[in-house]
């Protein structure tokens, strides 16, 4: 069922506040995310009329927002894998006693260098990106840490006619190796990128519910695997730095604020997102403050 209305062409795809059943949804934006009202998600884990009116509303406004979500890991994980089976990550492993439920904590023991992230859609460096996540906060600093979203369907609706042309048939490569390797030693990040090879997806992808063309490049894609044909290149200067140049331009379209929502931690709050169609970026702004998340991510489908 398609519950995403494709705007006519040069109108915002606004959206709006919806109510489907017992579940109220109040937008953040006009053009991403909205905030749940009267919902725990330990209930939505066992309730499969209130989990599917959250799905839809997912559908709808691509990241649900929520407080005072006093829930259990178990119950944590039991929602999330109401939309499908949950996945590990190579590198920041899973709880122990929760398959799937990855720990992303930072406090005074993190190194005060490292980076959060950068725009980003997770795991496109795998065959089958995941579908989503939900992400609940254990901890937040006392001011700071926020989290972006990006809407990449209005991303990709928003481009100029002709670079839609473009890009129309075009396919990129997507690399751990080149993000979370680059501070590995040099064999563990070979060992790194012979378990997880680079991935090739579409550039535009079409969302397998709602039908909406999707923006689908970000920080992990490295390169263009079939633009150096006749009809793109006449000289190599097309090509290089051509290729480069465009794909760059594609990645900063995440950065326009038109196609944000940001949203402020608080703990027992939680994001669920739709990883087929958003970016996301962890701001790190503060400092050498706590700041403990639980990610339950989803596995997801091959793109096309």
């Amino acid at each position: 069922m398609n519950h995403t209305q494709a705007p006519e062409a040069g109108v915002p795809a606004l959206v709006r506040s919806a109510s489907l059943g017992s579940v109220k949804a109040e937008p953040l934006t006009c053009t991403i995310g909205a905030e749940l009202a009267g919902v725990h998600l330990g209930e939505a884990a066992r309730d499969d009329d209130l989990f599917a009116e959250i799905r839809a509303l997912l559908l709808r406004y691509k990241v649900l927002f929520l407080r005072d979500q006093d829930i259990t890991r178990a119950e944590h994980v039991a929602f999330a894998s109401r939309f499908g089976a949950l996945e590990d990550h190579p590198v920041a492993g899973s709880d122990p006693d929760h398959p799937g439920l990855v720990r992303i904590y930072k406090d005074l023991d993190s190194k005060p260098e490292h980076y959060e992230n950068a725009l980003h859609t997770d795991g496109t460096w795998r065959e089958n990106p995941s579908l989503g996540a939900v992400l609940r906060c254990v901890e937040s600093p006392p001011v700071g840490g926020d989290t972006i979203w990006v809407n990449m369907a209005e991303a990709y609706r928003r481009l100029p006619e002709h670079v839609k042309t473009q890009i129309a048939e075009l396919r990129a490569r997507h690399s751990i190796e080149a993000t979370f390797g680059a501070v590995m030693p040099t064999e563990t990040r070979h060992q790194l990128k012979a378990r997880y090879p680079d991935a090739e997806h579409p550039v535009v992808r079409t969302h397998p519910e709602t039908d909406e063309k999707i923006l689908f490049v970000n920080s992990f894609a490295t390169h263009f695997v079939n633009f150096h044909t006749p009809e793109r290149v006449r000289f190599g200067q097309d090509y290089a730095p051509g290729a480069s140049q465009l794909l760059n331009y594609l990645i900063s379209q995440a950065a326009v604020p038109e196609y944000q929502v940001r949203w402020r931690w608080q703990p027992d709050s939680v994001a669920i997102w739709d990883n087929r169609s958003t970016q996301h970026y962890a701001v790190q702004d503060y400092g050498r403050a706590p700041r403990k998340m639980e990610r339950a991510g989803i596995v997801g489908d091959r793109p096309f």
